[in-house]
């Protein structure tokens, strides 16, 4: 190489050298119910479509967030499963059988999310007094196998009633939320298990009233893919950290938090949801990173004595940070 070429080589690569490698840009998809229980996932999804997104803010200027709507846990856990989405917020149970089902080596809790919300909810006016009356009566449930619906059947089951999938004694009826609502409204169903906001929509636009509130059932966590895990481990852990932040902003903002959760819905439904259904589904719920594998072993107890989780495995794996 000639003096003159070879000067302007080692110029080009002292020149390549100090100019910085372009960051990899990443887009992590993020699943959520547009329900007050999963106020986390609301209240991300509405501030990244401001353009200020919580996460965004603390996962890096190279990380894109996108956000999934669901209805009922077993749909995310499908997505989970087709690779469509990394994380979401879901109910425990959907998650419990999707460890199961995977045998482990696929979904992992990273961090609870919130307790209580959840309340089976009949009519003000009704002869549904006590237990004994829910004979013949149809229970409406969000989906087949949610974490409400193995709920209303453990209940009724410990009640004494037989109960199948498809019959028994009380009829379980899995049913989307916004079709519960009008159902109940018609005399269609009797009664519905569900969570809030819908408890309180029930309570506020259809005469419901509450007959049985778990009050510290375990409702919402927040799951990963054991792909995720493997793959990007520190951006898995920004994210629980940015969670866990923001789960505590909840418990001392309380009114911004309300309000911030109640555009995100009236965003995500197309309706202006009120106010005072947000602060009174607020009421019945508690906000917490917290979450054990003893409250798992109980809902897998549950989940057995109504048919489900047969091929229950050990739940050691299922809050490991490691896949």
């Amino acid at each position: 190489m000639k003096p003159a070429r070879c000067q302007l080589h080692c110029l080009l690569l002292a020149w390549v050298a100090l100019v910085p490698a372009r960051a990899e840009k990443i887009t992590l998809r993020v699943g959520y119910f547009p329900n007050v229980t999963h106020a986390q996932g609301v209240i991300g999804a509405h501030t990244t479509r401001e353009g200020r997104g919580w996460f965004e803010q603390r996962l890096g200027p190279d990380v894109t967030i996108q956000w999934f709507p669901f209805n009922a846990g077993p749909s995310a856990m499908e997505a989970i499963f087709a690779g469509t989405i990394d994380l979401t917020y879901v109910g425990p149970n959907p998650s419990l059988n999707a460890y199961i089902r995977s045998r482990g080596d696929e979904i992992r809790v990273l961090a609870g999310a919130a307790e209580g919300g959840a309340a089976l909810v009949v009519s003000a006016k009704g002869t549904l007094a006590q237990p004994a009356d829910f004979k013949g009566r149809r229970i409406a449930t969000p989906q087949l196998g949610n974490t409400q619906d193995v709920a209303a059947r453990a209940w009724l089951k410990k009640q004494g009633f037989k109960i199948t999938l498809t019959g028994g004694e009380v009829q379980v009826i899995p049913t989307a939320n916004p079709d519960q609502l009008t159902l109940f409204q018609q005399g269609k169903i009797d009664a519905v298990w569900t969570v809030e906001p819908w408890v309180a929509r029930l309570e506020l636009d259809a005469g419901g009233k509450v007959f049985l509130e778990q009050a510290d059932a375990v409702t919402t966590v927040l799951v990963a893919s054991v792909k995720l895990l493997k793959t990007r481990p520190a951006l898995a852990a920004k994210f629980v950290a940015a969670h866990a932040e923001l789960t505590a902003w909840l418990g001392t903002h309380a009114a911004e938090a309300r309000e911030t959760v109640r555009a995100g819905l009236s965003a995500e439904v197309k309706r202006e949801i009120s106010a005072a259904l947000v602060a009174k589904a607020w009421t019945r719920l508690r906000f917490t990173g917290q979450v054990t594998q003893k409250q798992f072993e109980a809902l897998v107890g549950d989940a057995q004595s109504v048919g489900f989780l047969r091929d229950a495995i050990p739940l050691d794996r299922l809050f490991s940070r490691r896949p």
